[in-house]
Order: C-alpha cells, then sequence, then structure tokens
C-alpha cells in the first residue's frame, strides 16, 4: 500500500511537502525522503515519535539506538511506516537537529493502492522553502510532571548538607589543578 503524508514545518510561514511512499519503507527510508525534500544536509540526528491527535510525542524511534544496553529503543531502520502509522493512528512527529529543533507534524492523509509506472516514494506537491534557521519554540511543562506547589515560592538554591562551613574556608587556589 501506498501512504500518502503531509509533512508540515512546525512555524509560522507554510512550508510543507506532500509525500507518497510505500508502507513498508522503512523510517529510516522515510527520514531520507524528508531530509532531501525540505534539503536538509541530513548530517544530523533524527527521531520520529509516534503523536496523538494533540501533536504529544509518545514512542520514540531514533536515527541510531541510544540505550546503552539497557532495553534496545525502536530504531528507525528496523520500523516499518505500516508498524507504526494507520488511519487511527494518523501523526507523527519528526524532529531533525536536536540542538536546532526542527519539528515537523507529518499526518497520514491517505492509504492507496500503489499506481502502475509510478516509482516511490515521491514529493507530488511542495509550498514553501525552510527559513535559514530552524522557528523559535516555546516549551511547555507537561502538566503529568508539574510541581505541587502553586508556583509563587521563589527558588533560593539553598542546598543544607548540614556543613556550612565548607565553602566559606574552601576556594579553588586551595588545590593544585595542574
Amino acid at each position: 500500500m501506498i501512504y500518502r503524508f503531509r509533512a508540515i514545518l512546525d512555524a509560522t510561514q507554510d512550508v510543507f511537502r506532500d509525500i507518497e511512499i510505500e508502507g513498508s519503507a522503512t523510517l529510516e527510508d522515510f527520514h531520507n525522503v524528508l531530509t532531501q525534500s525540505f534539503q536538509l544536509p541530513g548530517d544530523e540526528m533524527a527521531s520520529f515519535y509516534a503523536s496523538d491527535e494533540e501533536w504529544n510525542q509518545n514512542e520514540e524511534f531514533s536515527l541510531f539506538d541510544m540505550s546503552e544496553g539497557s532495553s534496545a529503543s525502536r530504531t528507525m531502520a528496523t520500523t516499518t511506516i505500516e508498524e507504526v502509522v494507520s488511519k487511527s493512528q494518523p501523526q507523527l512527529v519528526y524532529i531533525y537537529d536536536f540542538l536546532s529543533m526542527w519539528t515537523f507534524l507529518i499526518e497520514l492523509a491517505e492509504v492507496a493502492g500503489p499506481q502502475d509506472g509510478t516509482a516511490y516514494p515521491q514529493v507530488i506537491f511542495s509550498i514553501g522553502e525552510l527559513p535559514d534557521s530552524a522557528p523559535d519554540k516555546e516549551f511547555e511543562a507537561d502538566p503529568r510532571f508539574a510541581d505541587e506547589t502553586d508556583g509563587d515560592e521563589e527558588y533560593r538554591g539553598d542546598i543544607d548538607d548540614g556543613d556550612d562551613d565548607f565553602y566559606d574556608e574552601q576556594t579553588f587556589d586551595d588545590y593544585d589543578l595542574y
């Protein structure tokens, strides 16, 4: 089956691509199509995230396994599009370059049969060009992890370790660092 997606840059200006790709293609294949179609260099880390209807990020599908020996994370190379996207779960968030945070909202528009003589993947519609730098983001705290205070308390940075004299008596000059 062919999956038709709209990938929209999360910005105020209209920048998006409509892409057709086989459902059996990997998320890494989709990543490559996205970097090429938006003219991104393709040399930065990236991840897809399963998303709900409010674009909240859920399970991550990274370009490389970053689990460091714990339970292995799912990677783009080992996960197909049809495994994570369906008509009932039509949204993904794609983040390219975690320092710049290029963020794309990707939504499944249609699942259809392949057209004879058509090579997939393909960009079928394109609007706008990427700006010179990633759009600024305003990050909000997840309310599930909100502090139980009402936010009026001032953080003073006090650490009560019982040894208040330690910092008064010691300076960097007291240590031979070289």
